[in-house]
C-alpha cells in the first residue's frame, strides 16, 4: 500500500502600502512612472543620505495588525538585513527582525473541504522594497529601475498551518479583503502590490516532524499559486519515494511551462548578518495612538455581510459577491442611500455590471460610474419614463462614460411612449395588417401574440412600455 502524505504550507505575503510617498523619503510611490523618475539620494542609496520614517506606514501596519488579531509591539525597532543584489542600492535592506511591529495573530478561513479554520500569523513587520531588474534579451544586459526602491511594505508571515492550495487561496483572499477594506493597499497581484512566497514541505500523514521546506517565488496570481503548490507537492513526494533528499532552497515558478527551478540555497537569518539600524530611532507607539487606531478601524467584510443580512432584503449570494469588493460595496450603499431600493441596486450590480466587467476584462475595483447616475437610471425605470430594453442601453453608456442618464434619454429621444391612445391606434393597425397571426392566436397558438407585440415594439422603436403593449394586444385580440 502506498504511503499517504500531508502538505505543510506557510506563506510570506508582501504588501505594498498605499502611502503617497516612500517609507524613508518623499519620493512618489505611484505605479508606472518613467524608469528612475521617482528617486532621490535616499532611495538610490547614495553615501551620506539619511532615512526619515513615514508615520503613515506605522499607522497602516498597526491597522492591519489589529484587523488580523495581532499583538502590537508598542516599542519596536528597525534592523539592517545585509545582502548584495543589483536592485538593492544600499547593499542592505531596512527591515524588522528582532522587534517587529505585530506578532501572534490569526484569521479565520472557510473552505469546502475543511470548513472553518484559524490560520496563525507569526508576525507582521515593516520594510522597504527593492528596485526592479529589467532583463533586456536583445542587448544581453540587465537594467535597474529604482522607482520601486523604498516603497513601503509590510511582510505578513503566517504559521505553517495550511494543508492545501484551497486553504492558501482562502487565506490570501481573506487577507486581501481585510487590507483593501482598511485602505492600506489595493493588493493588485498583477501590479506586484501583493506578492506571496510559498514555503512548502511534505511529510507522511500522521508524522509530527516537518519535512524539508522549499520557498517558491514569482507567484503573481491565485491560479499560479494553486498550480505551483500542486507541482511542488508532487515534486517533493516523487523525490521522497525515490529515496532522494529534498533540498532546502529558493525556487522560481515558471507558470507558462508549469514547473519550478532552483534559484539558490535557502538562507537563514544569520546569513543576512542582521543588526539594529543605526540611522533610525526606535518607534514608540503611545497608548493614545493605539487606542485611536482601534477606534477608527472601519467595518470589515465579515461585519458588513452580517449587517447587509439584517438591513437589506437581498439574497446571501448577492451579499457575498457585492462585499467581495470594497469599491462595489461602497457603490451599492451610496446608491441605496439615494434611491432607497436595495433589491434593484443589487440587480443592476449583479447582472448588468458583472456582465460588462467580464466583457471588458475588468475587475470590480475598476468600476468608474457614480452612484448618483445609477440611482437616476433606477428612478427613470420606476417612473416608467424608459423601459427595460432602453435602460440596459443607457446603462452601457453609464458603465463606460458615466453619463447623466436623464440628460442622455432626453437628448436621444428615448423616453417611453405612454400615450395609450396613440399606442392603441398603432396596435390596431398592426393587427389589421396581420390577419394570419390573429387566426393563429384564435387557434390557440400563443406565439402569434408574441409576434404582434414584437411588431409593435419595432414600430415604436423600442420606446413603448412592454407591459402596456401586452395588455392592449390581449384586449383587442380577445374582443375580436
Amino acid at each position: 500500500m502506498s504511503k499517504q502524505y500531508e502538505t505543510v504550507i506557510g506563506l510570506e505575503v508582501h504588501v505594498e502600502l498605499a502611502t503617497k510617498t516612500k517609507i524613508f523619503c518623499g519620493c512618489s510611490t505611484e505605479f508606472g512612472g518613467a524608469p528612475n523618475s521617482h528617486t532621490c539620494p535616499v532611495c538610490t542609496g547614495m553615501p551620506g543620505s539619511l532615512p526619515v520614517l513615514n508615520k503613515q506606514v506605522v499607522q497602516y501596519a498597526m491597522a492591519v495588525g489589529l484587523a488580523t488579531n495581532c499583538q502590537i509591539n508598542q516599542y519596536c525597532k528597525f534592523d539592517r538585513k545585509n545582502y548584495f543584489y543589483p536592485d538593492n542600492p544600499q547593499n542592505y535592506q531596512i527591515s524588522q527582525l528582532y522587534l517587529p511591529i505585530c506578532h501572534d495573530g490569526g484569521i479565520e478561513i472557510e473552505t469546502e473541504a475543511g470548513g472553518k479554520k484559524t490560520i496563525g500569523i507569526h508576525e507582521i513587520h515593516m520594510e522597504e522594497d527593492a528596485g526592479k531588474l529589467i532583463h533586456d534579451e536583445w542587448d544581453d544586459c540587465s537594467l535597474v529601475d529604482y522607482n520601486r526602491s523604498g516603497v513601503p511594505l509590510i511582510e505578513i508571515v503566517s504559521e505553517p498551518d495550511m494543508r492545501s492550495a484551497e486553504e492558501v487561496i482562502a487565506y490570501l483572499d481573506k487577507l486581501r479583503l481585510i487590507i483593501q477594506y482598511l485602505g492600506a493597499s489595493d493588493c493588485k497581484l498583477q501590479e506586484g502590490s501583493m506578492r506571496a512566497d510559498v514555503n512548502l514541505s511534505v511529510r507522511e500523514a500522521g508524522a509530527e516532524k516537518f519535512g524539508t521546506r522549499t520557498e517558491m517565488k514569482n507567484l503573481n496570481s491565485f491560479k499560479a499559486i494553486a498550480r505551483a503548490i500542486e507541482a511542488e507537492k508532487n515534486r517533493q513526494i516523487d523525490l521522497i519515494e525515490e529515496g532522494k533528499q529534498v533540498v532546502q532552497e529558493t525556487r522560481r515558478w515558471d507558470d507558462s511551462n508549469g514547473y519550478s527551478y532552483a534559484m539558490r540555497s535557502k538562507e537563514d537569518a544569520q546569513d543576512y548578518r542582521y543588526f539594529p539600524e543605526p540611522d533610525l530611532v526606535p518607534i514608540v507607539i503611545s497608548d493614545e495612538w493605539l487606542k485611536e487606531t482601534k477606534e477608527n478601524q472601519p467595518e470589515l467584510r465579515d461585519e458588513k455581510m452580517a449587517r447587509y443580512k439584517e438591513e437589506y432584503d437581498i439574497p446571501e449570494y448577492d451579499i457575498s459577491i457585492i462585499t467581495n469588493s470594497k469599491h462595489m460595496a461602497d457603490i451599492f450603499e451610496e446608491t441605496v442611500a439615494i434611491c432607497k431600493n436595495a433589491k434593484k441596486v443589487s440587480n443592476w450590480l449583479m447582472v448588468e455590471t458583472m456582465r460588462l466587467l467580464k466583457e471588458h476584462s475588468m475587475e470590480p475595483e475598476d468600476i468608474r460610474f457614480s452612484p448618483e447616475n445609477l440611482a437616476k437610471l433606477i428612478g427613470l425605470v420606476d417612473a416608467k419614463a424608459i423601459n427595460g430594453g432602453v435602460a440596459k442601453e443607457v446603462f452601457e453608456k453609464i458603465f463606460t462614460d458615466d453619463i447623466d442618464p436623464e440628460a442622455y434619454v432626453e437628448e436621444h429621444g428615448l423616453k417611453s411612449v405612454n400615450d395609450e391612445g396613440a399606442l392603441r391606434s398603432t396596435i390596431q393597425t398592426i393587427i389589421e395588417n396581420n390577419p394570419k397571426s390573429v387566426e393563429d392566436y384564435k387557434a390557440g397558438k400563443k406565439k402569434a401574440m408574441g409576434f404582434l407585440v414584437g411588431q409593435t415594439m419595432k414600430e415604436m422603436k423600442g420606446k413603448a412600455d412592454p407591459g402596456m403593449v401586452n395588455q392592449i394586444v390581449t384586449e383587442i385580440l380577445d374582443a375580436m
